[in-house]
């Protein structure tokens, strides 16, 4: 097969709504997105309260955060297993290989890049304004509606860039997932799994939704920038 009969193939899958591919989706978007909602509330927090305060401790906190956006994935994925593993301290929850170890695989991952990102902004707005903030002795939560309404494309962007991370990840799921079909396999795993079996069509397909999910989710924010403007 050529590449235009793959393509034309797995446009046939995504059109004609193959339940086994939608299921790998729609796992994929679960996963994905309950990663991105609990670790950015923590990490917008811990953000916020960095930005703000200073205390002995702050920059090498920063530092740290700073370096572990570059962790590699399997090795998060590594340490997740050996949390959850019937011998780790977690291992009472029984999480591995199941969605939820895939979630805090994929929190650990996220969490520094929202929150490192997210003090660069808080900081430099509360720099910018806290002389106006004082005066009018606006309280923290206000302080910090003030800031998310000035910055929110710029939040929102670091939040996709969040997301579009998480769902892309492959090497910490399959190590904490186990890549098990209708239950643990999501795109990323999946098209790794059928690539290495030769059906191109189903990596294809599931190539092409990954790329528009992200494509989609980025358009949609700058259509909200633009009709805030």
């Amino acid at each position: 097969m050529n590449f235009f009969d793959i393509t034309l193939n797995s446009l046939k899958l995504i059109c004609g709504f193959d339940p086994t591919l939608y299921n790998i989706i729609f796992l994929s978007l679960k996963v994905s997105f309950s990663a991105l909602i609990i670790s950015s509330s923590i990490a917008l927090i811990i953000g916020y309260i960095l930005a703000l305060n200073n205390f002995y401790f702050k920059n090498s906190i920063i530092v740290i955060l700073n370096a572990l956006m570059g962790i590699p994935p399997v090795v998060v994925g590594l340490i997740v297993y050996f949390l959850l593993a019937a011998q780790g301290p977690l291992g009472i929850l029984q999480f591995l290989y199941t969605p939820y170890a895939m979630i805090l695989a994929q929190c650990i991952i996220i969490f520094p890049i929202v929150c490192s990102l997210s003090y660069e902004v808080f900081f430099h707005s509360w720099k910018q304004f806290k002389d106006h903030f004082r005066a009018f002795n606006i309280p923290h939560i206000g302080i910090l509606m003030i800031i998310f309404r000035h910055s929110y494309f710029i939040i929102l962007t670091i939040l996709m860039s969040a997301f579009g991370r998480a769902i892309s990840e492959v090497g910490a799921v399959m190590v904490v997932g186990g890549n098990i079909e209708h239950y643990t396999r999501v795109m990323t795993t999946a098209i790794t799994l059928q690539t290495r079996m030769g059906n191109l069509d189903y990596a294809m397909a599931l190539g092409i939704i990954l790329i528009l999910l992200t494509v989609l989710l980025n358009a949609l924010v700058y259509i909200i920038n633009l009709k805030k403007r």
